[in-house]
Order: structure tokens, then C-alpha cells, then sequence
């Protein structure tokens, strides 16, 4: 089974997020979305045809989102079968949140690295 892949997201905390992004989209041409991140499009290179994309997004810099991390930052990694992978970090002894979200993006799960760094896990819904 493979595990993590790709990046699905790249959170990060920010003093200023509405003019963090505003500086981005003048200097470096990043344009956010309606929700205020920015989806970076690309393909597998297994599944070429199979669409997909990373998200930027900055994050208020008392966001309780990240929490327990203290890290400025969390990444979101695209898994193939959550369920499973979180079974076998579990028999493996990582620290695993119970939290759970589902939605039409599809279904999410956090773990911590050694470190403290919260990790969130990312299986797609078809499409996305």
C-alpha cells in the first residue's frame, strides 16, 4: 500500500494573512481563490489523466487549527486508503488525533511527528 502521494497542502501561520496574500499575488503572481487559498493544479505522473492540486494557504497566527503543534506551519499529505494507513500508524505507535472530518473534498485524519508537528492526512474525494 502506498502511503503519502503527494502534497496535498501547505499551512502556514501569518501575522497578516489578508496582506501576506496580497503581497504574494503582486510580487509573485499567486492569485488566492474565493476561500482565500490558492490551488496549484497538476497531474499524476502515474494517472496522468486523474486531475489533482496542492493548496497555499495562510492561516490567522492564533489559529487553534494547528493545535497541539507549536510549529508556525502544518502539511497536508495525500494518502490512497486513510483508513488503512491510519491502522498501520497505529500498530506502529504514532500519536493519532480521534478527530475525523469528512466533506466533499473527502476524508481527513491528523497525526504528530516525533517533534510535535501536526500532520494532516488527506484521502481525496473522487476529483479533487
Amino acid at each position: 500500500m502506498k502511503r503519502v502521494t503527494g502534497i496535498g497542502g501547505i499551512f502556514f501561520k501569518a501575522v497578516n494573512p489578508d496582506g501576506l496574500q496580497s503581497w504574494y499575488e503582486k510580487h509573485l503572481d499567486i492569485k488566492p481563490g474565493s476561500e482565500g487559498s490558492v490551488s496549484f493544479p497538476w497531474r499524476e505522473a502515474e494517472q496522468p489523466e486523474r486531475k489533482a492540486h496542492t493548496i497555499w494557504a495562510p492561516f490567522p497566527s492564533d489559529t487553534r487549527y494547528f493545535d497541539p503543534s507549536n510549529a508556525p506551519f502544518m502539511i497536508n499529505y495525500r494518502v490512497e486508503d486513510l483508513d488503512a494507513l491510519l491502522e498501520q500508524l497505529r500498530q506502529e505507535g504514532v500519536t493519532i488525533d480521534d478527530k475525523r472530518e469528512e466533506s466533499e473534498f473527502g476524508k481527513f485524519a491528523w497525526i504528530m511527528d516525533p517533534e510535535g508537528n501536526r500532520i494532516e492526512l488527506w484521502e481525496p474525494a473522487v476529483g479533487c
